[in-house]
């Protein structure tokens, strides 16, 4: 590993540093100026940057943007013992990885420094293996299932029926479907049955006639004729209005359509997918969805799992959709500590993956610094009430069905693909810290105690932070990290708790 360099010309700031680090079992470089550390440059470079903001012969500002212009991955922190808005501003615009205000406990800059160091190290795996933007991401066993299920469908042309909550990804596999099939050089039209009025969905989805209707000054072509050789995505077909299903049935028996006010009948070549996030059993049940078109669309089912059900793909998709985020903003990708990635593992997200997507969007533009802190996030995140974390129940795997009569059979699948089967949890009590919290609330509200609150409350956050601290041998950032609070906040909780060493 590179060394550390320290950039200050208070000789007592770069002595302390070093021998903290060296401690560390850290290689440590000191500089006492701007140009010394330009110099430099031409011949080595750091794993990591500590530089004063204020110094004779150069700004750590200025050197921030010449690094940064060398080294763009490169950690650099500033450190300055004038904390002023226009310093911090500078300093995290310039591409800071962090700000660092003086004076400052040693603990908390070694720990700040290794987390830094920690960046820089995956900086160096990331662009060791560049990799173009894939298709979906997924880890998880359920998004395992959903690959081979869209490998051992390329080269099948049947109906597929996708499922899952809003925000699954339906559409991206739709085009993944069409991507890997015989019809990839035809086109891949895509229309969302519930965004269109009933009245225009006819025209939408079969074109029109001149003079069809007011309005229709022109022949129109609707979708089925748009996607002739290629794949006609229905998203949220469970929507689509009831005398509509009766002509769309048509078109999937045997291939023929009327535009609205035409006479002669049309035929087109399309491969349909369907998708919905409704339950389309129920619906036939209702009496909202004929059953004789599910039972033509369910040739091939395929269920996407909801986020929460694939909880460990949110860290990787979180800093996917961060640099996708700023390549798109043509700003610099943020970062995320390790307690943000936890405390985003632990939130639901009803609005599954395209949610992740947006937030991540947000934090681009809103996360003060250049590292994502659990503080950051947004309060829909950060203050609602999450999962817990421990031994998840298992996703339940994306089925897989053929059809009762006729089955189109897949190779060496028998008409089926494979599926996991769902774990259910079992329902535990509550655990027993919760209940001895209540006798000791009751004990103290029946004997009086007017301060039942505050001292209750002092004695849980002692607690949590004792344990975290004797976790984390003492490192305060990472105790900080572990609990999803922020570092300023500890620090206060431990002076106001008195639980200073």
């Amino acid at each position: 590993m590179k060394p550390i360099w320290i950039v200050d010309d208070d000789q007592s700031i770069r002595f302390v540093l070093e021998k903290a680090l060296t401690r560390e079992q850290f290689s440590v470089r000191t500089f006492a100026n701007p140009r010394e550390v330009i110099k430099a440059l031409e011949d080595d470079a750091p794993q990591v940057l500590v530089s004063d903001i204020r110094m004779p012969g150069g700004s750590g500002i200025d050197l921030l943007a010449e690094v940064k212009s060398r080294q763009p991955g490169l950690p650099v922190i500033i450190m300055t013992a004038f904390s002023d808005l226009e310093s911090a501003v500078s300093a995290f615009q310039g591409g800071a990885f962090e700000y660092l205000p003086k004076p400052f406990d040693l603990t908390t800059a070694v720990d700040l420094i290794r987390r830094a160091v920690q960046e820089s190290l995956r900086e160096e795996v990331a662009e060791a293996a560049p990799a173009p933007a894939p298709e979906m991401l997924g880890q998880a066993p359920a998004m395992q299932d959903v690959f081979r299920a869209i490998g051992r469908l390329s080269q099948s042309q049947v109906t597929v029926l996708i499922t899952g909550e809003s925000g699954t990804g339906k559409e991206l596999v739709a085009r993944a479907l069409h991507k890997h099939s015989p019809r990839v050089g035809g086109p891949f039209i895509a229309i969302n049955t519930a965004a269109i009025p009933k009245d225009l969905l006819e025209s939408e989805l079969f074109g029109h006639e001149r003079g069809a209707f007011t309005g229709a000054q022109t022949t129109r072509r609707g979708r089925f004729e748009q996607a002739d050789g290629g794949t006609l995505f229905l998203d949220e077909i469970g929507d689509m209005p009831f005398d509509l299903q009766t002509r769309l049935l048509r078109v999937l028996s045997d291939g023929q359509f009327y535009r609205v006010g035409g006479h002669q009948p049309l035929k087109s070549n399309v491969r349909v997918i369907a998708a919905t996030h409704q339950n389309l059993e129920e619906r036939v049940r209702q009496g909202a969805f004929r059953e004789d078109l599910f039972h033509r669309l369910n040739v091939i089912r395929l269920r996407l799992p909801a986020l929460r059900e694939r909880r460990h793909d949110i860290p990787m998709l979180t800093r996917f959709f961060l640099g996708k985020s700023a390549r798109e903003l043509g700003v610099e990708a943020k970062r995320i500590s390790d307690g943000a990635l936890d405390r985003l593992a632990q939130f639901d997200f009803p609005g599954n993956v395209r949610q992740l997507e947006n937030l991540c969007h947000w934090l681009t533009v809103m996360a003060p610094a250049q590292v994502v802190e659990p503080k950051d996030l947004p309060p829909e995140v950060s203050g609602a009430s999450i999962a817990a974390t421990t031994a998840p129940a298992a996703a339940p795997a994306p089925t897989v069905q053929p059809p009762a009569p006729g089955p189109l059979p897949l190779p060496d699948s028998g008409g089926a693909l494979p599926a996991a089967a769902a774990l259910v949890p079992a329902t535990e009590a509550p655990p027993s810290w919760q209940a001895d919290l209540e006798r000791e609330a009751r004990r103290r509200l029946d004997a009086g105690d007017r301060a039942v609150w505050d001292g209750l409350t002092r004695q849980f956050e002692a607690c949590l932070i004792q344990t975290a601290l004797e976790l984390t041998r003492g490192r305060r950032i990472e105790a900080a990290q572990r609990l999803g609070i922020g570092r300023n906040t500890i620090t206060r909780k431990i002076q106001e708790l008195g639980l200073e060493d």
